[in-house]
Protein backbone atom coordinates (compact mmCIF):
# COMPACT_ATOMS: atom_id res chain seq x y z
CA UNK A 1 0.00 0.00 0.00
CA UNK A 2 3.12 2.56 0.93
CA UNK A 3 4.54 1.56 -2.45
CA UNK A 4 1.40 1.96 -4.19
CA UNK A 5 0.86 5.47 -1.95
CA UNK A 6 4.54 6.64 -3.29
CA UNK A 7 4.32 5.98 -7.10
CA UNK A 8 0.58 7.78 -6.96
CA UNK A 9 2.74 11.06 -4.90
CA UNK A 10 5.20 10.36 -7.67
CA UNK A 11 3.13 10.72 -10.78
CA UNK A 12 1.40 13.64 -8.91
CA UNK A 13 4.46 15.44 -8.48
CA UNK A 14 5.44 14.82 -12.45
CA UNK A 15 2.31 15.93 -13.24
CA UNK A 16 1.97 19.10 -11.43
CA UNK A 17 5.63 20.02 -12.82
CA UNK A 18 4.28 19.78 -16.93
CA UNK A 19 1.26 21.62 -16.31
CA UNK A 20 3.21 24.30 -14.37
CA UNK A 21 5.37 24.91 -17.26
CA UNK A 22 2.67 24.42 -19.57
CA UNK A 23 0.59 26.92 -17.96
CA UNK A 24 3.71 29.28 -18.04
CA UNK A 25 4.23 28.78 -22.06
CA UNK A 26 4.10 31.65 -24.20
CA UNK A 27 2.13 29.64 -26.52
CA UNK A 28 -0.41 28.13 -23.95
CA UNK A 29 -1.47 31.99 -23.66
CA UNK A 30 -1.49 32.79 -27.16
CA UNK A 31 -3.79 29.40 -27.51
CA UNK A 32 -6.05 30.99 -24.52
CA UNK A 33 -6.42 34.35 -26.08
CA UNK A 34 -7.45 32.66 -29.72
CA UNK A 35 -9.94 31.02 -27.75
CA UNK A 36 -11.03 33.72 -25.56
CA UNK A 37 -11.52 36.21 -28.99
CA UNK A 38 -13.13 33.75 -30.91
CA UNK A 39 -16.05 33.50 -27.85
CA UNK A 40 -16.31 36.74 -27.70
CA UNK A 41 -16.53 37.08 -31.14
CA UNK A 42 -19.35 34.30 -31.68
CA UNK A 43 -22.14 35.46 -32.60
CA UNK A 44 -24.02 33.39 -29.96
CA UNK A 45 -22.19 35.85 -27.63
CA UNK A 46 -23.70 38.61 -29.46
CA UNK A 47 -27.40 37.41 -28.30
CA UNK A 48 -26.58 36.92 -24.79
CA UNK A 49 -28.20 40.06 -22.39
CA UNK A 50 -25.62 42.84 -20.98
CA UNK A 51 -25.24 41.01 -17.43
CA UNK A 52 -24.25 37.77 -19.41
CA UNK A 53 -21.41 39.63 -21.04
CA UNK A 54 -19.85 41.53 -18.76
CA UNK A 55 -19.89 38.07 -16.70
CA UNK A 56 -18.19 36.73 -19.73
CA UNK A 57 -15.64 39.37 -20.27
CA UNK A 58 -14.90 38.65 -16.67
CA UNK A 59 -14.04 35.38 -16.97
CA UNK A 60 -11.90 35.95 -19.56
CA UNK A 61 -9.94 38.07 -17.93
CA UNK A 62 -9.44 36.04 -15.49
CA UNK A 63 -8.76 33.22 -17.29
CA UNK A 64 -5.92 34.84 -19.63
CA UNK A 65 -4.17 36.39 -16.07
CA UNK A 66 -4.15 32.90 -14.83
CA UNK A 67 -1.31 32.25 -17.65
CA UNK A 68 0.33 35.69 -17.21
CA UNK A 69 0.28 35.04 -13.70
CA UNK A 70 1.87 31.78 -13.64
CA UNK A 71 4.80 32.49 -16.44
CA UNK A 72 5.71 35.21 -13.72
CA UNK A 73 6.31 32.71 -11.28
CA UNK A 74 8.02 30.59 -12.84
CA UNK A 75 10.39 33.18 -13.61
CA UNK A 76 10.49 34.52 -10.15
CA UNK A 77 10.44 30.85 -8.58
CA UNK A 78 13.58 29.98 -11.46
CA UNK A 79 15.32 32.97 -10.35
CA UNK A 80 15.03 32.29 -6.49
CA UNK A 81 16.44 28.90 -7.21
CA UNK A 82 19.03 30.27 -9.01
CA UNK A 83 20.29 32.88 -6.00
CA UNK A 84 20.02 30.32 -3.55
CA UNK A 85 21.50 27.57 -5.10
CA UNK A 86 24.47 30.32 -5.65
CA UNK A 87 24.32 31.13 -1.64
CA UNK A 88 24.70 27.95 -1.01
CA UNK A 89 27.27 26.72 -3.33
CA UNK A 90 29.38 29.97 -2.06
CA UNK A 91 29.31 29.35 1.38
CA UNK A 92 32.03 26.75 2.51
CA UNK A 93 29.99 25.10 5.87
CA UNK A 94 27.12 24.73 3.95
CA UNK A 95 25.78 21.70 2.81
CA UNK A 96 25.82 21.39 -1.19
CA UNK A 97 23.63 18.32 -1.08
CA UNK A 98 20.72 20.61 -0.56
CA UNK A 99 21.97 22.46 -4.12
CA UNK A 100 18.58 22.08 -6.49
CA UNK A 101 16.87 20.33 -3.90
CA UNK A 102 13.61 22.07 -5.08
CA UNK A 103 13.96 18.75 -7.07
CA UNK A 104 13.34 16.71 -4.66
CA UNK A 105 9.55 15.48 -3.75
CA UNK A 106 7.63 16.93 -0.97
CA UNK A 107 7.86 14.01 1.44
CA UNK A 108 12.31 13.96 1.02
CA UNK A 109 11.33 18.59 1.43
CA UNK A 110 9.39 17.63 4.55
CA UNK A 111 11.72 15.02 6.10
CA UNK A 112 14.85 17.50 5.64
CA UNK A 113 12.76 20.04 7.17
CA UNK A 114 12.41 18.08 10.43
CA UNK A 115 16.09 17.54 10.56
CA UNK A 116 16.55 21.33 9.94
CA UNK A 117 14.30 22.06 12.53
CA UNK A 118 15.84 19.63 15.06
CA UNK A 119 19.23 20.94 14.32
CA UNK A 120 18.23 24.68 14.89
CA UNK A 121 16.82 23.34 18.56
CA UNK A 122 20.74 21.80 18.94
CA UNK A 123 22.61 24.79 17.79
CA UNK A 124 20.24 27.17 20.54
CA UNK A 125 21.20 24.94 23.29
CA UNK A 126 24.66 24.59 22.68
CA UNK A 127 24.35 28.35 21.85
CA UNK A 128 27.28 28.24 18.80
CA UNK A 129 25.58 28.25 15.78
CA UNK A 130 27.90 25.16 14.39
CA UNK A 131 27.99 23.08 17.48
CA UNK A 132 29.46 19.37 17.38
CA UNK A 133 25.95 17.50 17.05
CA UNK A 134 24.85 19.86 14.47
CA UNK A 135 27.84 18.89 12.77
CA UNK A 136 26.96 14.93 13.31
CA UNK A 137 23.40 16.08 12.30
CA UNK A 138 24.81 17.69 8.51
CA UNK A 139 26.52 14.41 8.05
CA UNK A 140 23.24 12.86 8.17
CA UNK A 141 21.01 14.94 6.20
CA UNK A 142 23.79 14.64 3.61
CA UNK A 143 23.90 10.90 3.84
CA UNK A 144 19.55 11.14 3.67
CA UNK A 145 19.56 13.66 0.55
CA UNK A 146 22.60 10.85 -1.08
CA UNK A 147 20.02 8.01 -0.71
CA UNK A 148 16.52 9.83 -1.90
Amino acid sequence: MLKLYKRIEHAFERLTSIVTILLGNPITFIAALILVVYWLTHRQFFLLDTHQKIGDLILSVTFLSLFIIQKSFNRFSGSLHLKVNELVASHEPASNALINVEEKTEREITELSKEYVEMALLAKEEKRPLAKKAKQLFSTIKKTIKKG
